[in-house]
């Protein structure tokens, strides 16, 4: 940082990270692998859910984080970012943020999709899900939760356990069929409005 400079502030992000709808298709078939966003941005978690669209597309992983200046960009960080050039990058990024200085900073984040959340297994009782995941996605787009499922959701996004999480709210490991009952709830809700898509193409073999 060249001296008296201004600090550049820190952004984080969470458990989801957010790309326009027009992103999803690529980031399914892996042709865009990175997303370039202005400022210091740092994730808190090495797993998050990708979003487009008005609703989760995917789980995916973050394997590299780069901040570096706009004027250091490359035509190779466009390709991860799905852009054929630095040219079309930029011109996407001015679209984004307005004008861009030269020395302003930019963080690329590199990730690679682990779960299509397009793709779910209808077969599996949870859609192929883990109980958490279905409580992260749940709380996010389940509007008319009640209290309890509220909190029972919440907790279970906090433990990660179905067990630490019936002892904590009930005080007994037998209770964790209110939970199960809940995530199933949540889960009919989240595929009934269309938020999570399980592949619904059965073989005769399946029949």
């Amino acid at each position: 940082m060249v001296r008296g400079e201004k600090k550049p502030k820190i952004r984080f992000i969470g458990r989801h990270l957010m790309v326009k709808g027009k992103y999803v298709e690529k980031i399914l078939k892996e042709e865009k692998k990175a997303t370039i966003r202005l400022g210091i941005v740092k994730p808190k978690y090495d797993e998050v859910f990708i979003h487009g669209g008005g609703r989760p597309v995917a789980l995916a992983k973050i394997v590299r984080i780069i901040h570096k200046r706009v004027k250091d960009l490359t035509d190779n960080d466009a390709l991860k970012d799905g852009f054929s050039s630095k040219k079309e990058l930029l011109k996407e990024l001015k679209k984004n943020y307005g004008e861009l200085d030269s020395n302003e900073y930019v963080t690329i984040i590199e990730f690679k999709v682990i779960k299509k959340l397009s793709e779910l297994d209808y077969k599996d009782p949870w859609l192929g899900l883990k109980p958490v995941e279905i409580a992260r996605i749940g709380l996010r787009y389940c509007k008319d939760l009640s209290e309890e499922e509220k909190q029972i959701l919440e907790d279970l996004t906090r433990t990660e356990s179905l067990r630490k999480t019936a002892i904590r709210l009930y005080g007994n490991i037998s209770k964790r069929w209110i939970i199960r009952k809940v995530l199933r709830r949540v889960l009919k809700k989240l595929v009934e409005n269309g938020i999570l898509r399980a592949r619904t193409n059965v073989s005769k073999k399946d029949k």
